[in-house]
């Protein structure tokens, strides 16, 4: 096949089998045109039998909480991904409504040949794909173009932390860590094989974005995030200015929220408008042939983040499907939790408290009003952000409530698996050992005030939050 897609990447969903007919690459977490796997593969499908080449999505009204931030970068990076497409000879169909109906129906009247998805380890996409698969008399393929190590090879199972993750997927690395081919022009346009959409048909060539945007049922009070542009093409150029201007002293800045050292790329990885692959090659050739001991520090501090600990999130939630939930912890973790349930707490705050940063403590309401301001929390301080909310609520099992639903309401990079994984380790101890026991927390990593203003000038981040709010 011409663009060579490794079939490690590969999984066949069903039983059915490669016929004549359009190839339909059904997108969802992977929002690109460039350097998409699950796209390329769709093209090889499509090139080796001679035929059509069409891309659809599945615009689903309400989606884990999801507002109109979190929609409307989405739309916006969708949009360009049609132009991009048009300008390759392939069609773009926006669906809307239940994915499962909707693909399904997509799919019997287009009487694709084979369908192809993205991966992600989320039981929602996952439940959609298999119901999908039943329905379908094609072949149906799902390829991971989100994670450099497809997720089913780095790992058979559920890693502890990522010290038992580490080896394997660095075993791996110098196999999957490549350039990407480019997608070619397609030679076979999709054409309908009508003049029109039939009675009971939709017609699908046309998107008017506002008017879908107007039949979500969503929260929409929560306005565009200030200072994040969407789209695969802002997506390069963040990466771009991030390898140019913030890579050198990465090492250095990375772990201080009064800095600006972190990448700002979390938006365009989690909507798939930027392809972690792409990033990682470009960030392991940074500086070409001269070493210099700063840049390879940063270097691997970043990778480590971005390989290691971010497929590490997507092997927690592919095996363990109560990721979202206390049933996630490890035993240690939920049977000291367990123990200090009833401890007495200082302080207790409602969810509107959090939401509204009504607390008494001005470190955690800096961090609560920057995600509510930008729609991204500094990792350090997300760390802080969960466990104070572990502190100050009532149980471990509303820590997590309200931890996921603050953090998908406001950030954009929401309901994927580095924030599950995130304040599973937080709240729950996930990918963490047993620490010195303490009061409501047992034997899970503990953190204060105190802590942190030994590791960055306090000052310093909330007169920085403070800026951010006056602009």
């Amino acid at each position: 096949m011409s663009n060579g897609t490794d079939q490690n990447r590969v999984k066949k969903l069903n039983q059915g089998e490669v016929s004549a007919g359009p190839v339909i690459y059904w997108m969802s977490r992977d929002q690109r045109v460039r350097d998409n796997w699950a796209l390329l593969y769709a093209q090889e499908l499509a090139l080796e039998k001679g035929q059509p080449l069409a891309v659809i999505f599945c615009l689903v009204p309400e989606f884990l909480g999801a507002t109109l931030r979190q929609y409307r970068f989405m739309l916006k990076g969708l949009a360009e991904v049609k132009k991009d497409l048009r300008e390759l000879g392939i069609s773009f169909f926006l669906l809307t409504g239940d994915p499962v109906q909707e693909v399904s129906r997509f799919c019997r009247e287009a009487r694709p040949g084979a369908l192809v998805g993205d991966f992600s380890p989320l039981r929602i996409n996952v439940g959609w794909k298999e119901a999908v698969a039943e329905k379908l008399p094609a072949a149906f393929f799902e390829a991971d173009t989100h994670n450099i190590v497809p997720c089913r090879l780095a790992s058979n199972k559920q890693e502890y932390a990522a010290y038992t993750f580490r080896p394997k997927i660095n075993k791996l690395i110098p196999i999957y860590l490549t350039d990407i081919p480019a997608l070619q022009y397609h030679p076979h346009p999709y054409l309908r094989p009508d003049k029109g959409p039939q009675p009971g048909q939709k017609d699908y060539h046309f998107t008017d974005w506002q008017a879908v945007e107007e039949t979500l049922n969503i929260d929409r009070s929560v306005p565009e995030a200030a200072g994040f542009k969407p789209g695969e093409a802002a997506g390069r150029a963040a990466m771009e200015h991030f390898i140019a201007f913030k890579l050198p002293v990465y090492d250095r800045d990375r772990n201080d929220p009064s800095r600006d050292g972190q990448s700002n790329l979390s938006p365009y990885l989690h909507f798939g408008q930027l392809s972690p692959q792409r990033l990682a090659y470009a960030v392991s050739r940074a500086g070409g042939e001269e070493k210099d001991a700063g840049l390879e520090a940063s270097k691997e501090a970043f990778l480590e983040e971005l390989v290691v600990r971010r497929e590490l999130s997507d092997n927690f939630c592919f095996y363990n499907r109560d990721y979202d939930s206390t049933a996630a912890f490890p035993r240690w973790a939920r049977e000291s939790l367990e123990t200090h349930r009833n401890d007495p707490r200082e302080y207790i705050y409602s969810l509107p408290d959090f939401e509204a940063a009504r607390t008494h403590d001005q470190l955690w309401n800096a961090a609560q009003k920057e995600m509510v301001f930008t729609g991204k929390m500094h990792g350090y301080m997300r760390m802080y952000w969960a466990k104070k909310i572990l502190e100050w609520t009532r149980s471990p099992g509303q820590a997590l409530e309200y931890a996921f639903y603050l953090n998908d309401k406001y950030s954009l990079d929401g309901r994927d698996p580095n924030g599950y994984s995130a304040i599973a380790w937080s709240i729950g101890g996930v990918h963490d050992r047993a620490w010195k026991e303490r009061p409501i927390f047992g034997k899970v990593r503990y953190m204060s005030y105190k802590g942190s203003k030994s590791k960055f000038n306090i000052e310093n981040y909330l007169a920085k939050v403070q800026a951010l709010l006056e602009t």
